[in-house]
């Protein structure tokens, strides 16, 4: 290593160090693929000959890009070109080898993404999103100058699939109005209608809702058997039903010891459609599975422990997944034994291997990942609560950039996943409802009472920190546990939901609707009790915030609202807008946002600084 880049700190190298997404192929041209890539400093999308080696950029945009598909016969890498990261744009093209971008689809108007499907035939789906129409679909047959409208309703949905012969859609939708519980519905697309042939409804007339959603058809010519992802158990499962005449084949997933998987499960098919892979998720960590369907066999396929970010089948039997762990930067690896694609440059210094602690919380035992810095003696440590978005995600034993910088910087990192978060059950993911906000908050404060009471966490020196919905729960702890926390750190945060709801995409008002059980008009106290701007008065302590002025989900009037609000309190805080969306796709942009971050913590904290060396 160059005394030049030595000197720049490990967290700043990490962040600058070249990566890429797990690779997806074209499936009549499996030597074709995409990725995603920060290469130039800028997220962006790449085309992969495999046969050739030959790797090229697709795109460059300013505010990066990260949104493609490849058509089925690796003909053209398929965009999707919005406005500065407000996610409202349409769908361009362009071919594999290189060239000229053109319009996609001639004829829709500017939208939010609801999906897309490229049929072999040269049929298109496009499903959008609009605050004035909901969801559409557009269906372009071969030949077909302009698409025609197939689909419309108020609440959200999507594109599932197209069958193999493209003679079937699978849409996803809520129409039922319950946007954490999809439906499937099946249509027959013909030259001169499309019929629906069947319906999956776990929802409606059920005292206890459960949800479905498309995993895929299976990828044989005539084949109408459809994997679903299922919660008929509690927990997300997949099966399999043909959809022409209704069978429905559950699958008796079983360990080495005969034992079920606990945790969520998923699948996909492998090539020829004899078997399954199967990705299962339980307590923040992944592994891989084959499922043979003639015989119901489940054969564990090798992978080190931390998290499988996807996973995809090769025609060639190997199986290529994208991994790595909270010590571990990721790469694309296959069961074959080797690294199949690693960008280019120096590998990420390493980092912290995570804790697993479990603390007894109001709704049930709650999972929390500890990391603790090595170089700053037994404790206890200036800690950051870093609390995951979504809120319909979880933090996971896998590398990221960010907790890795705080460690670098002497502070302890804890990340809980509070009642809402994916991978403990249905049951967990769905506490949410009506008192939102406020249920993850009794969560996390469990694990707050341990940290500081187990002798990690300095009780003078505790950060509350988050993105998205992060960020939301960063601003409403402040006001709703005034003396728990010493400063607040919020990214792209929900700070005024009454405003959040009137500006936000109209897929996140169906959301907000399910978690609060109406609109901001039919239930305003709830709304009024789960908003960050009805605690601010009561908030203590200095408040970072930083948002982007694009951004459709959280979006910048209600952040402003809040922020006036501190000014008209006299309440120490800081502010930074950049011009993009839900976040920064930009290097250079996301290393500055984390750089304010820690000064404001140190300043305030009177933390000094911390190593600027690797893990060690």
């Amino acid at each position: 290593m160059s005394e030049e880049k030595s000197a720049v700190p490990a967290w700043e190298q990490r962040f600058r160090a070249a990566r890429v997404s797990l690779p997806d192929w074209a499936e009549d041209a499996p030597d074709r693929a995409l990725y995603v890539s920060n290469a130039t400093g800028t997220y962006e999308v790449y085309a992969w000959d495999r046969a050739t080696g030959t790797h090229r950029r697709v795109t460059d945009r300013p505010n990066g890009t990260t949104d493609a598909e490849l058509s089925p016969d690796g003909a053209w890498v398929w965009w999707f070109d919005d406005h500065d990261g407000d996610e409202f744009g349409v769908w361009r093209r362009q071919p594999f080898a290189g060239g000229p971008d053109e319009e996609a689809v001639p004829g829709l108007a500017p939208s939010y993404s609801a999906g897309l499907a490229l049929g072999r035939d040269g049929t298109v789906v496009v499903g959008r999103s609009t605050d004035e129409h909901g969801t559409t679909l557009h269906l372009r047959r071969p030949g077909a100058a302009e698409p025609v409208e197939i689909y419309r309703h108020e609440e959200y949905g999507g594109v599932g699939d197209l069958s193999h012969d493209a003679t079937l859609l699978a849409i996803d939708h809520t129409e039922h109005g319950d946007a954490m519980h999809s439906a499937i519905r099946v249509v027959r697309i013909t030259a001169d209608a499309v019929e629906t042939v069947a319906e999956l409804d776990e929802v409606t007339g059920r005292d206890e809702p459960r949800g479905v959603a498309c995993l895929g058809f299976a990828p044989v010519e005539g084949d109408t058997r459809l994997l679903v992802a299922h919660q008929r158990t509690g927990r997300w499962e997949p099966m399999i039903w043909d959809v022409a005449t209704g069978a429905e084949t559950a699958l008796p997933l079983r360990d080495e010891q005969g034992r079920e998987l606990p945790g969520d499960v998923s699948a996909q098919w492998r090539p020829g459609a004899a078997e399954l892979l199967v990705e299962h998720e339980y307590e923040a960590r992944s592994e891989l599975f084959t499922y043979t369907l003639a015989d119901g066999r489940l054969t564990r396929l090798e992978t080190p422990r931390g998290t499988v970010g996807g996973a995809t089948a090769r025609p060639d039997g190997t199986v290529e997944y994208l991994w790595s762990s909270a010590a571990e930067p990721s790469a694309v690896r296959s069961t074959a034994g080797a690294v199949v694609l690693r960008a280019p440059g120096p590998v990420p210094p390493a980092s912290v291997p995570v804790e697993d602690v479990w603390v007894d919380g109001p709704g049930g035992r709650v999972h929390a990942l500890v990391q603790r810095p090595r170089t700053a003696g037994p404790g206890p440590y200036p800690t950051v609560f870093e609390i995951h978005g979504g809120p319909t995600h979880h933090d996971s034993d896998a590398f990221a950039a960010g907790p890795a910088a705080w460690l670098d910087h002497g502070f302890a990192v804890v990340r809980v996943n509070y009642r809402g978060s994916t991978g403990y059950g249905q049951a967990w993911t769905d506490a949410l409802h009506e008192r939102v906000g406020l249920i993850e908050l009794e969560d996390i404060a469990a694990v707050r009472e341990w940290a500081v009471s187990s002798g990690l966490a300095d009780p003078r020196r505790l950060v509350l920190t988050g993105g998205s919905w992060g960020g939301y729960l960063t601003l409403l702890g402040l006001g709703v546990q005034p003396d728990s926390w010493s400063l607040g750190v919020a990214a792209v945060p929900v700070a005024d939901y009454h405003a959040a709801y009137a500006d936000e995409m109209e897929a996140l008002k169906s959301l907000d609707r399910t978690l609060f059980g109406g609109t901001p008009e039919e239930v305003p106290e709830r709304f009024t009790a789960s908003s960050p701007l009805t605690y601010v008065e009561r908030v203590r302590v200095p408040v970072y915030i930083s948002a982007g002025v694009n951004d459709p989900r959280c979006p910048i009037r209600q952040i402003d609202n809040y922020v006036e609000r501190l000014e008209q309190l006299g309440k120490p805080h800081e502010v930074y807008r950049y011009d993009a969306g839900h976040g920064s796709l930009v290097v250079e942009e996301r290393i500055k946002q984390l750089r304010l971050e820690i000064d404001f913590v140190r300043r305030h904290l009177g933390v000094p600084g911390g190593s600027t060396g690797g893990a060690g």
